[in-house]
């Protein structure tokens, strides 16, 4: 059963397609205060969802905000990240039940930080809609929500195939030096992204022609390789006279403004930049056409980046902070004035107050960012995904984004962010792909090896041993720091062989991810969803179901030679090494140990099931995806 209710005079988000009337009865679970809503948890609930967010799947404990914020150094600490995803699940013995509250603005979740009996939402926006959904359990809730929303977006097959990204690929030669690494070491490869170095000064739209002086060719005889490039395009227009597409965006008022009906400028990647107006659908639309200049290069996916968004400065406070900072007088500076100066500085990104200070034209209205702050990547995503629909309804690109709100997951996939070469970060991968696939995301991953820091072989290569199963499998690193891909390291035919399995596995993965999407299930599953009468599934957290029939449990700790396991039922341990099945044994129901070298992948085969097995291929246009080997369970 689901329940509708209305508070004050809500915009569309257009989060849910299929809505209930609206209820007039009070809210079930929850007591409210102003824009607080309260929930006495008992001892055994536990909270599930909240997608994009740190800690365990098991929510419960701490404090998050749904504010979309370009976070690049995230830890347990952190309360906020790329995504607002405002769904959650309460499970416990005495009820079952699931909310969503739909607002485009901050809204806090505190779930026993406070007071650890206590859940309390929290809404800055005084409009919003909330959804209650009362079933028998966790599982059944997440379908439900997951039906009203909508079915995800589906990728083509080859976006699930391997691909290599870095920040620092700043040539056609560097681009070139990646596909023949790949393809010297024997390590199968789909895709390789540019980043913002392929640009011309960083522009949107427009490629350095002296760094690849013919992109379309470039682009065809990787394509004859079974390559794609896939580039990234920002959020910000660069603000320059004399510019066509900036000249376009100011004539048709395609730009927020500041309150005075001016373009709001910010400084990104390229400079003073303006932002589209994603809000406004003939602005939408017209971003969305700009594509067009590297889809008729031969593109056919893009990743959109900084559409938090993300503001290093704007115009206003840079010159605020400047003349600020003229007024310091040279000399000795003590704790406080030197607090002072570095808090001056760090102000300057991602201020709150420059996110109250530009306006939408929303269906003709005139609505302040920081009220709708939730929506703009996501409506970023949908101009691409739009333009692809117009101009080749008959294909299937790839989109994924780094913001997002529920509802994005219909326009295409999204990457967990801006993460660390951390073993944290490997367990965190896990236990996000669970809480985004509650929330309707399902083609999603992160960055294999960490984007940021430096990544140990040891480390990337477990972390592939994840990766191999989740949806978007992409190794992506930051420029300075070391160099990640598989090639780069001593033990490279280890690599290759976890890689080779990955195509192995694709048949398996792609039904899979298929039959989630078409059937409101989800592809990464926790084990208590399966087995709710389970305590001990209940609150195992590292492993995970992946579709129906194999369960994984990644080695995820520095020097570990395996790990203990949880099965919640009888099931077969399936060995791979070289990417070829060299052990199959029945493990029973309870607690167990298993090894597990670096080069080496083990999973959990259900009982009864089949675990369908392609031979290697060096890419997804060679795999043959119907002849395959079947390993039963």
């Amino acid at each position: 059963m689901i329940k509708r209710f209305v508070f004050g005079s809500p915009l569309d988000t257009e989060a849910v397609i299929e809505k209930p009337e609206v209820s007039l009865s009070h809210i079930p679970y929850f007591s409210q205060k102003n824009r607080s809503f309260l929930f006495s948890m008992n001892d055994d609930d536990i909270v599930y969802g909240l997608g994009e967010n740190v800690r365990g799947i098991n929510k419960r404990g701490y404090i998050y905000e749904s504010f979309c914020t370009d976070e690049f150094e995230h830890n347990e600490e952190t309360t906020t990240l790329y995504g607002a995803h405002n769904f959650f699940v309460v499970s416990g013995k005495t009820h079952c039940f699931g909310a969503f509250f739909d607002s485009p603005s901050r809204v806090t979740f505190d779930i026993g930080y406070t007071d650890y009996s206590t859940l309390c939402v929290t809404l800055e926006n005084p409009d919003f809609e909330v959804y209650i959904i009362e079933e028998t359990d966790a599982y059944s809730v997440v379908r439900a929500f997951r039906k009203i929303i909508g079915i995800p977006y589906i990728p083509p097959k080859w976006a699930f195939g391997a691909g290599q990204s870095r920040w620092g690929y700043s040539t056609k030669k560097d681009i070139l030096h990646v596909a023949d690494g790949y393809e010297k070491n024997e390590i199968p490869l789909d895709m390789i992204y540019m980043d913002i170095d392929y640009m011309n000064a960083f522009k949107d739209f427009s490629v350095d022609k002296k760094k690849f002086p013919n992109l379309k060719n470039t682009v065809e005889k990787l394509k004859a390789r079974g390559i794609r490039l896939i580039p990234i395009i920002d959020a910000g227009i660069k603000k320059e006279d004399d510019d066509e597409i900036y000249e376009e965006g100011h004539k048709n008022g395609y730009f927020c403004t500041d309150e005075d009906g001016n373009d709001f400028v910010v400084g990104v990647w390229p400079g003073f930049c303006c932002f589209p107006d994603f809000l406004n659908k003939n602005a939408r639309d017209w971003f969305g056409s700009k594509y067009k200049a590297l889809t008729d290069a031969g593109i056919e996916g893009f990743w959109n980046d900084m559409n938090e968004p993300a503001i290093f400065y704007s115009e206003k406070r840079l010159k605020s902070t400047l003349s600020d900072l003229q007024h310091i007088e040279m000399g000795s500076l003590d704790v406080n004035k030197v607090w002072e100066i570095k808090d001056m500085v760090l102000g300057l990104a991602n201020n709150k107050e420059d996110y109250k200070s530009f306006y939408h034209n929303f269906n003709g209205k005139k609505i302040c960012h920081d009220t709708v702050h939730n929506l703009f990547g996501a409506n970023m995503t949908r101009a691409l995904y739009d333009f692809f629909k117009r101009e080749t309804p008959e294909k299937q690109p790839l989109i994924f984004s780094r913001a997002s709100c529920i509802g994005a997951h219909r326009y295409g996939g999204i990457w967990m962010g801006d993460n660390k070469s951390r073993w944290q970060h490997l367990l965190l991968n896990l236990k996000m792909l669970a809480s985004l696939n509650m929330c309707g995301f399902l083609f999603t991953g992160a960055d294999l090896g960490g984007f940021g820091a430096n990544v140990t072989e040891d480390l990337l290569l477990r972390w592939y041993a994840l990766g191999i199963f989740i949806p978007l499998l992409r190794n992506h690193s930051a420029l300075g720091t070391r160099e990640q891909e598989p090639y780069q390291f001593k033990n490279v035919s280890a690599f290759a062989a976890i890689l080779r399995l990955r195509y192995r596995l694709l048949p398996y993965i792609y039904s899979e991810f298929t039959n989630a999407a078409e059937k409101n299930e989800m592809y990464g599953v926790p084990l208590g969803f399966l087995f709710p009468n389970d305590k001990d599934a209940l609150h195992t957290e590292d492993q995970l179901f992946i579709g129906r029939s194999i369960m994984i449990a990644p080695v995820y700790e520095q020097n570990a030679i395996g790990r203990h396991i949880y099965l919640p039922e009888e099931m077969t341990l399936v060995r791979f090494k070289n990417a070829e099945v060299v052990e199959k044994t029945k493990v029973q129901k309870g607690h167990s140990y298993f090894y597990c070298p670096l080069d080496e992948v083990v999973i959990f085969l259900r009982k009864g099931s089949v675990l369908p097995l392609a031979a290697p291929a060096k890419n997804t246009t060679e795999l043959d995806w119907e002849n395959v080997e079947v390993v039963e369970g």
